[in-house]
Parts: C-alpha cells; structure tokens; sequence
C-alpha cells in the first residue's frame, strides 16, 4: 500500500439491520388458557376445603361421589372415597368438606348416618327414601379441631338446637323404657329417655332423660319421678281405680312427674329416684309425716294398709299399720295412721294457707287438739266399698261425743275415737235391752224380750252382711237402718222416762214403749228381709235391683 493512496472513490458501507425475535400470534391463545387454568387452580386451592375420614360400623347406602354431608339440611360436604380400614373391622369414608363449613370441623363435632329407622317411639328419616341417604352432622363446642372421626352407631338424641336440661334417674330396672320413650308432665309429652347403662356398682340402672324446655323449669329438688308404663289398676276403700297415662306410653313405656310443692329450678344432671307408680312417688318423707295412733273397738275386718283417711271427706293420709296390741291382759286393735302435710294443704283454701304458714308448727299442733277437745273431732271406721267391703278411716266432727283430748305423751300420739254407723247402733240396742231388763213390767217383759231377741239376731245378721255394704249409698238399707235408729231413739226415751205413771197399763209412756217395741220388730224384719235379700242376689250391690227379681 502506497502513502499517496486516494480513498475519496470508496463507496460507504451499508449497515446491516439487527434480526428481532417475534412471539408468533397462534400461541397467545394457549398462553392466556394456560393462565386461567392455574388461577382456575389456585382460586380452587384457595376456596377447596379441608379433606377428613370417618370411620363407620359398615357402608351400607354410602357410595363415593353421591353421599352427601349435610347440616341442618344444608350440604356441607361429599363422600369421595369408600375403603377398608387397615385392619378391615370397620369402613374409612374420606370426605371433603366446603371451605365455608371448615370451622365447624372442631374436635368433639359427631357424625351419623341417616337413613329410614322405625322404631317404638316412632318414624324417622322417611326423607331418605326418595333423596338416598346421607351423613349427618352435629358441631360441637370444642375449640381444637380434628380431621378424623367415629361416626356414632344411631342418630344422637339431642342436638344443639334443642333446648332444656339433662337430669338423671336412678332405678332397680329398666321394665319397659327405652330410647325414645316419652316423658310426661301432667299428660303433657315434655320430653324422652335418651339413654340408659347399668350403674357403676351393677345393682341399678342409670336413665338419662331430656327435658324440653320451657318445661324443664317444673322439674325442682322435690320433683318426683314414676314408671307410667301399661295400665294401673288398684282396689281399694275409693273403689276400682285405672290409670294410664296414653296410648304409647302402653307400647314404648314412659315416664311422668310431678312436684308436690314449689321450689327452685333443678340443676342440670341433677339425680332423682325413678318410682314404681304415683302412689309409691308421691309418699311423703318423714319430715313431711304427722303419725297417729287409733285403737278402736270394733272390728276391723276390711281395714288393711294403704286404705285413706279421710277429713271432712278430703283425703289427708293413708293407714301405715293394722295390728292387735297386748295392754292389760286384753289384746285389742291398734290402727297407726299418717296425715300428710301437703295433702292437708291441699284441702285449705288459699286465705287459710296463708293464715296456716304464719302459724308454727307447735300453735297448728295446738289447733288441732282444740278441735279434738271443744269441737268432739274424732277417729271413725266406716266402709268406703260395694265391692270389696274394705273400710276408712274418717276424721269428723261430733259435737255430742264425751269429752276427750289427744294424748301427746305417746309417741305417736293417740288420737280420740268414736264407733262406727254399726257398732254405734249395736251399743244404743244392747243399752235398750239392759235397760228393758232391769224394768218389773211383767205384761210387757214377754214381748218385750222376744222383740229384742228379734232385733238381736237380726242386728247381728245385719252387721255381718252390711260389712259388705256402703249403708249411704244403698236406697233400701239406709231406709232400714233409718227407721230403725228411729224406733231406737223412741225406746230410749221411753226408757229413760223415771216418770212413775211408767207401772200403769195405761201409762203414756207405756204405749210410746209399746209402738217403739213394735217399731223395732217392723225395722227387724225389714233389715232381716234385706239381707237374706243381698245374700240370694249379690249382684245388686253392682247392677241394681232387678225388677222381675222377687
């Protein structure tokens, strides 16, 4: 190359362009899929809610993708997965659970099967029939939460929605409850028997039973607790008595209860004892006892424990013993009696409870001896059936008895008795008769004597058959016996007549002696009549007096 070269006549050199890489448009399509999809999967990540497992008894109506979990008839969830568990005993369903249920998974939540069940209380699940079945699902009230669970073998017999309280009955066996079995409160279905074990010493049962609410506030401390399962019967001095409680309580058992007196509101799982029946139940305690003793002297043929005692015709009590006691070489009849406080309540009316309660139980105890020393309050037998001939104790005013007052230096105290409509009249006749006897009326001796003989005998028959005989209720024997007493009251008089004049033939008082005599020999074959009557034909006493019967 020459120092003098000449460059003027180079031609310029031509930039070349650089290349730039293109995104061609057919991929902007999968591109903006592609980005869907993972916002598609992660809001679906997101939102997807917890997976668990439950394990059931057997997978009978539950299938992979169509069982559905529901609470309060709201989905919540669906079965995904049905297999064996690992040791093969039972069946592990794997489920997932909506992301806005997620909360509810805490550690004590219950899981159950829901299908049709038939049972004694009644039908359930009949919606499953046309829709399949499904799990149930119940929350708990724990604040840890768990993912793996033991489904419960039946429904549970309380869920959150349902108010009211839990109590426990303590009973020697389980007779004819079961689950379900209903509880009533005045009639009233206010709950059910919602579970039963054995006690931890194996000698009794434990009962669980609900109360719905607002029922539950009736069940206080001194509420009492009995079986109302089938049908009571009882025979007693009131007469046949049946009690049942309704038509299912026949079939699937039941429980009633009722609080004699007001008090507060029972806690929960609070413990009761579960009676045979109401009479069992409702027996006062002792400190709610007022004992007495009665010794009369009459019979007491038809007087057994358990019959009332009566006063003024309200029941106040019931006999607690019959017997014969061993006092000063005789053995005579000993009858202890209880009156009970809430029962003699009962009968008042409100102003005189409420004067009651001021009183003390030392000045109530002396108004009843008050009434017992000025007013002849007295003790009485008297027979309260047609059927069974069994007898009562009555508590009544006789403003003419002698004089008497309880003897509060025994214990219990004695209570002042009077005879009973029989004995009473047999007392008057044999009183009649010594007093006929004791008379020197020769003439009037021989007809005065077989008259009594008379009414003697009949008296006795009489007794004997009106043992069986409610004497009140009777038309033809309360006419009898009222002719009767009256032709008795007419002899008395006559008898105690210290006239003078009584020796004459023609003497008034001997013609009253007279047409009482004769009264009483009428009255005698009359009663005579009616019992051979009641002995021939029984079945009056229950169907009445048959006209075509002789």
């Amino acid at each position: 190359m020459t120092e003098n070269a000449d460059f003027t006549n180079v031609p310029e050199a031509t930039p070349v362009p650089k290349k730039r890489s293109r995104l061609p448009v057919v991929w902007i399509v999968p591109i903006i899929a592609a980005l869907v999809a993972v916002g598609i999967v992660v809001q679906k990540y997101l939102n997807e809610g917890p997976t668990i497992r439950i394990t059931f008894p057997s997978a009978e109506g539950i299938e992979a993708e169509k069982t559905l979990i529901k609470y309060k008839d709201v989905e919540i969830g669906k079965v995904t997965h049905v297999n064996l568990t690992d040791n093969y005993t039972r069946i592990l369903v794997t489920a997932k659970i909506e992301k806005h249920a997620e909360g509810l998974l805490d550690k004590d939540a219950r899981f159950w099967l829901v299908k049709p069940r038939v049972s004694l209380s009644g039908v359930s699940g009949l919606g499953t029939i046309l829709s399949g079945n499904y799990i149930g699902f119940e929350p708990g009230t724990s604040k840890e939460t768990r993912r793996d669970f033991r489904a419960l073998e039946s429904p549970p017999a309380i869920t959150s929605d349902r108010l009211g309280r839990e109590f426990v009955l303590h009973a020697d066996t389980l007779g004819s409850l079961g689950l379900g079995s209903p509880v009533y409160y005045r009639r009233l279905d206010v709950g059910d028997v919602i579970a039963f074990d054995l006690a931890k010493d194996g000698r009794s049962m434990e009962i669980r039973i609900f109360v719905n609410a607002p029922h539950d506030k009736y069940v206080t401390p001194n509420t009492r607790f009995w079986e109302a399962s089938g049908v009571d019967a009882s025979l007693g001095a009131e007469g046949i008595s049946v009690r049942t409680a309704s038509v299912t309580s026949l079939i699937a058992g039941g429980i009633s209860f009722e609080t004699p007196s007001p008090g507060p509101e029972a806690a929960p799982d609070t413990s009761f004892t579960l009676h045979k029946d109401r009479k069992t139940a409702l027996t006062p305690t002792l400190k709610e006892v007022r004992l007495f003793v009665a010794r009369f002297k009459e019979s007491m043929r038809g007087l057994s424990v358990g019959a009332p005692v009566l006063f003024l015709g309200m029941p106040v009590g019931e006999v607690t013993d019959v017997g014969l006691e061993y006092t000063g070489g005789v053995l005579r009849p000993r009858v202890a009696f209880a009156i009970y406080a809430y029962q003699f309540e009962q009968a008042f009316t409100k102003e005189t409870l409420a004067f009651q309660k001021t009183m003390s139980r030392e000045k109530r105890t002396d108004v009843m001896g008050r009434m017992v020393a000025e007013k002849g309050l007295r003790a009485q037998l008297r027979t309260g059936s047609l059927v069974s001939g069994q007898q009562y104790v009555a508590i009544e005013y006789f403003p003419d008895a002698p004089k008497a007052k309880i003897d509060y230096s025994k214990s219990p105290p004695e209570f002042p008795v009077i005879p009973g409509g029989f004995a009473e009249l047999e007392t008057k006749v044999k009183n009649i008769i010594a007093k006929i006897e004791a008379m020197p009326l020769d003439d009037l001796g021989k007809g005065a004597k077989k008259a009594i003989e008379s009414l003697d005998q009949t008296l006795q028959s009489a007794t004997r058959t009106m043992n069986r005989v409610d004497a009140e209720t009777l038309p033809e024997a309360k006419k009898t016996l009222e002719d009767l007493r009256r032709a008795v009251a007419a002899a008395e008089r006559a008898l105690n007549s210290t006239d003078n004049t009584l020796l004459g033939p023609d003497a008034p008082v001997q013609q009253d002696l007279r047409d009482a005599l004769q009264e009483i020999a009428r009255s005698a074959r009359a009663l005579r009549l009616l019992a051979d009557y009641l002995e021939r034909n029984p079945e009056t006493l229950l169907r009445g007096k048959n006209k075509e019967t002789p």
